[in-house]
């Protein structure tokens, strides 16, 4: 089956825009039906890899929280390592929402090859920081590229993705984060000994790292086609009907199969942008429930991950006498990345919302008596909690970025992660580690590890009430088309045109 349209002249420019019409196409069904194939573990390398190189920044930093305090490093206080990460999380916000809203203005190809561009040039920046405010500077640009990674990456996954598989296929890319994290972690432990290299050049050489995974991602994403739900919608409905059709042929030789017929279709109103007034009538009036359930989730995730991660290798150095923390990290990463792995296929048996509240509240609760029993903990035993309840909490943080990504109209995917990422991340990602930043310079003070759990109990508690809030408001998209989940602003202005003639 092909493209198909109703056959009316193009409107004018007063309208949606020029040469813009009113289709009806059987790509979503096209897209959804097919099995898995080589061709999607490409789009799987080729975008996932974001998570890895944002969980190499933020290890990386986590590991050299001593060495930045030296005078090899910068000289930074334990609360300048708290307000680095702040800044990393502030330049992530800001990318995700100006970004996001480029990606669906513009296309998903062209800002995630953009943002990634971005990310390339703060990493390589930051390894010649001279001093510390040279050095947020260049954790803010490094920020923004991710951020807007984010919302290119997510929307091109979950519209390239069949539904039967996207929410395993969600969960486990964004869980590769730990992959990163556990791959920066064990990194840092040559390039951080003074017996092979210099102090002073390999804390420099831990940020290049991400520069030469960044480059390897760049050339597999030249690879990556536009999404052919964002072209249709566009006026490329051409484009569109070519990227499925070489697709359809790819993948029907790689598996062996012969591929179905789908009957399904849909009809749309094709534009060129949505504007604000739209997007922000769409997430706040029509779907008042699903943004509320969203602005939980990741508030809550925001805040447990950048408040105990960022701060936890300065946390095993500052009160547990660990030198090297790349191990424990390495092993608590590990964890949760195996949780999201493991976890992730029962979010398209189970449910969606079963299983974001379960993993939600579950982590809460371990979190809360880790924080109990936090003065009786050696680095061993608190990285084993650690493993514990992140193995939980891997796949219900993961679940937040597949929610947003699935639960809104397509026209307005990107810029509505972007929106709940920046807010929750806003709220939990940078007042998270500015807190424990200067939680630990207290108890330090005191000589008492206890002075953190505090940190602890609140996270425990965002974690804990995101996953209640799941119970009444979660959405149940497993194994839906996206379409099927949320109406796309175009089809609507389809059928309100319709409406129009009829009473006409």
């Amino acid at each position: 089956m092909s493209t198909k349209t109703t056959g009316q002249e193009p409107e004018s420019s007063s309208s949606t825009g020029k040469g813009l019409r009113t289709i009806t196409t059987d790509v979503p069904a096209r897209m959804d039906r097919l099995p898995w194939s080589r061709w999607h573990w490409m789009i799987v390398i080729g975008l996932g890899t974001v998570w890895i190189l944002d969980g190499l920044e933020v290890t990386i930093v986590g590991n050299l929280s001593e060495v930045l305090k030296s005078e090899d490093g910068l000289g930074l206080t334990s609360s300048q390592i708290g307000m680095a990460g702040a800044i990393y999380v502030a330049g992530a916000c800001v990318g995700a929402l100006g970004f996001g809203q480029l990606t669906d203005r513009f296309g998903r190809k062209k800002l995630f090859i953009i943002t990634l561009l971005v990310y390339l040039t703060g990493t390589v920046l930051t390894a010649f920081s001279m001093n510390p405010l040279y050095y947020f500077a260049m954790r803010f640009v490094t920020g923004l590229g991710i951020g807007g990674e984010y919302a290119a990456v997510n929307s091109a996954v979950d519209e390239l993705i069949p539904a039967k598989y996207r929410g395993r296929i969600d969960i486990t890319i964004n869980g590769s984060y730990w992959l990163g994290a556990a791959g920066g972690a064990l990194l840092t432990i040559p390039l951080l000994d003074p017996n092979l290299i210099p102090a002073g050049i390999g804390w420099r050489l831990c940020f290049a790292l991400g520069a030469f995974l960044g480059l390897a991602v760049l050339f597999v994403r030249r690879h990556v086609p536009e999404s052919p739900r964002w072209l249709f919608i566009h006026g490329r409905e051409d484009e569109s009907e070519k990227i499925v059709a070489d697709v359809e042929r790819t993948v029907a030789e790689a598996t062996g199969e012969e591929l179905a017929d789908v009957e399904t279709t849909i009809k749309i109103k094709q534009r060129h942008t949505v504007g604000l007034a739209r997007v922000a009538r769409t997430v706040l009036k029509d779907y008042p429930r699903r943004t509320v359930l969203c602005l939980f989730l990741f508030v809550g995730q925001a805040f447990l991950y950048n408040a105990f991660f960022f701060t936890y290798g300065d946390t095993l150095q500052t009160f547990l006498d660990v030198d090297q923390t790349g191990v424990y990290i390495a092993l608590f990463a590990v964890s949760n990345f195996v949780g999201a792995l493991v976890l992730s296929p029962l979010f398209d048996k189970l449910g969606r919302v079963r299983m974001i509240s379960g993993t939600y509240i579950v982590s809460g609760v371990l979190l809360a008596v880790a924080g109990l029993q936090l003065g009786n903990l050696t680095a061993a035993s608190l990285t084993v909690f650690g493993m514990v309840v992140f193995f939980f909490a891997s796949a219900g943080a993961s679940s937040a970025y597949l929610t947003a990504s699935e639960i809104f109209p397509m026209e307005t995917r990107a810029l509505c992660i972007a929106l709940f990422y920046a807010v929750g991340t806003a709220v939990g990602g940078i007042t998270g580690p500015l807190l424990f930043g200067r939680l630990i310079e207290n108890a330090d003070a005191a000589g008492d590890i206890s002075g953190i759990a505090i940190g602890y109990y609140i996270g425990a508690g965002l974690m804990a009430l995101g996953g209640v809030v799941a119970i009444f408001l979660g959405v149940g998209a497993e194994q839906k088309s996206l379409e099927d989940i949320a109406e796309p602003l175009t089809a609507k202005d389809a059928a309100e045109e319709a409406g129009s003639r009829d009473q006409d």
